[in-house]
């Protein structure tokens, strides 16, 4: 008895799987609006949620958490592209750079997330708030992932900001080190999920062939 053929991939180049990483005081929610403009373009899709309790967990503690997600839902070899959004960014490219993730990931892609910290974060003091301070610039968690950038290296990256950002003070630190950036034009953080004029270039760079 002849097997049938297995439906196509309605990815344009069967693409890995997509981890989308939100920020703080986020939810998944955040991406419904990407989510329907990849359509059936792009998956399959994890959206974990992250606990970040208003910045009191350690941005470490959450990059393990998202491993454990990911090795849970894709096994512990199955290659991944990452998108992070503010926080999400700097979480996705911990577990990436610290914990191994590097093995496994193809592209990350890093929107609104302060990859060389942010004056925002500057006033919060590392006690209860080690999340939040992870963010200054100058940080040791952010020193680590800077100085060394051997396990970014073989992972395509690409940045996406806004200018001005009050989250992302100033704009420039939400470019990572390897990599294009790119500002959209939007007006404000969280447009850069949510406006027309920055979905529409991140589900471009999204569906783009190859690494």
């Amino acid at each position: 008895m002849l097997s049938a053929d297995p439906p196509p991939d309605p990815r344009p180049d069967a693409s890995p799987p997509l981890v989308l990483v939100h920020g703080m005081w986020d939810t998944p929610r955040l991406f419904d609006r990407l989510k329907r403009k990849l359509g059936q373009l792009r998956g399959p899709l994890l959206i974990p949620h992250l606990p970040h309790r208003f910045g009191v967990t350690p941005i470490e503690e959450l990059a393990a958490l998202l491993g454990m997600h990911i090795e849970a839902t894709f096994g512990l070899e199955q290659p991944i592209d990452l998108l992070g959004f503010s926080m999400g960014g700097v979480i996705g490219r911990s577990w990436i750079q610290l914990l191994g993730g590097h093995r496994r990931t193809r592209r990350l892609i890093s929107v609104g997330s302060p990859q060389r910290g942010t004056i925002t974060a500057q006033p919060w003091p590392s006690w209860p708030l080690a999340g939040i301070a992870d963010l200054k610039a100058g940080s040791a968690l952010l020193q680590r992932l800077n100085t060394n950038l051997d396990t970014l290296r073989d992972v395509n990256c690409c940045s996406f900001y806004c200018q001005p950002d009050l989250m992302v003070m100033p704009a420039w630190r939400a470019v990572l080190p390897l990599g294009p950036g790119r500002s959209l034009p939007v007006r404000y953080h969280h447009q850069l999920m949510s406006h027309d004029d920055a979905l529409q270039p991140l589900v471009e760079e999204l569906l783009r062939p190859g690494p």
